[in-house]
């Protein structure tokens, strides 16, 4: 009898425990609709373009750090794999483009007019041996056809800053000996502020930025929000970074940090959500920046965890009916007040 009391009481430790470790909710904030936008690494940078095409109402600023066209795979892996990655050959940015306004009209991505003031920064180093910078500047080309052949789009802004010699990796101000290779955590000490060149570009003229983050980096439960008890594919745990001002209530934007292949917090740790240097850029800029975090599967295939920008989650990966692109408006409209 003595030896179940323990027992129970050890059950009852361990319940409350785990009740403990579970990941809060998102907290609601005084999010500006106008100043909501998507960036993203690798296969986080094919999933951004996805996210702005597909719900162009919802992300008005795009940044692609070695990414390329949306579309580009069309649903084949070994398409993604050759012509999306490695440039052989490289992606048809007009027809991809006219694709695109195909979906539009169909209603399988959103209403291409809601780019009409869009800002698009397009990021890719010339010494990448896994993305192709022919493959990031087919994705320049794609956007630009769309300004030019879509009426209502010529203020669309279109950035492409591929004149730079760094790997597949997102450089960070330090300087180091890894921004030529592409090695984990993929943030490379090239001496370049990527996520500052990001804020400027999506967000204006850049504030003195600190020297160091102040604000509050803060773990959520990302399972609350299944599209429609949907699985996902990505992992129980989200981060988000609360600057100062936006958790005293002040109106703040928002931009969703997707990171790229091997690089979720599973496989790096925090050094992605903490150490890419959107946070202490976040804080001068009064925007909070949302980490979504993937998982790594054999069954469907994704071994790396990256982003699905071919299919694996299913057909309508990149419509407004995929069920990654479902779950990022619903954390955008779940802490949106």
């Amino acid at each position: 009898m003595r030896w179940m009391k323990w027992s129970l009481a050890a059950v009852l430790l361990l319940a409350a425990t785990a009740q403990a470790d579970e990941a809060a909710p998102l907290p609601k904030l005084r999010i500006d609709p106008a100043r909501v936008a998507v960036a993203g690494l690798s296969s986080g940078a094919y999933m951004a373009t996805q996210a702005q095409l597909a719900y162009p109402e919802v992300f008005h600023g795009v940044a692609l750090v070695a990414g390329g066209p949306y579309g580009c795979a069309g649903g084949q892996l070994n398409v993604a794999l050759g012509s999306c990655m490695k440039g052989t050959p490289p992606p048809d940015a007009d027809a991809l483009a006219a694709r695109a306004e195909q979906r539009a009209k169909a209603g399988e991505i959103g209403p291409l007019a809601a780019m009409a003031h869009a800002r698009v920064y397009l990021l890719h180093g010339r010494a990448d041996a896994l993305v192709a910078p022919a493959v990031a500047e087919a994705g320049a080309a794609f956007y630009r056809k769309l300004r030019d052949s879509v009426p209502g789009l010529k203020g669309m802004q279109v950035v492409d800053d591929g004149g730079r010699d760094f790997a597949h990796n997102l450089p960070v101000a330090a300087s180091g000996d890894d921004c030529g290779q592409s090695v984990s955590p993929y943030l490379g000490h090239c001496g370049f502020d990527a996520a500052g060149a990001i804020f400027a570009h999506l967000y204006g003229p850049p504030p003195r930025a600190a020297a160091s983050a102040k604000g509050e980096l803060r773990s959520f439960d990302q399972n609350a929000l299944r599209p429609g008890g949907a699985d996902a594919f990505l992992a129980d745990s989200g981060y988000l970074y609360l600057p100062p001002d936006c958790a005293a209530g002040k109106s703040c934007g928002l931009l969703v940090a997707l990171h790229g292949c091997k690089q979720n917090a599973e496989a790096v740790g925090e050094a992605f959500v903490r150490d890419a240097g959107f946070n202490r850029w976040a804080d001068a800029y009064g925007v909070a920046v949302l980490y979504p975090q993937t998982r790594a599967s054999f069954a469907p295939l994704n071994p790396q965890a990256c982003w699905d920008w071919w299919g694996y989650s299913g057909t309508n990966y990149d419509t407004r009916q995929g069920a990654q692109l479902r779950w990022l408006v619903g954390a955008v409209r779940a802490i949106e007040k």
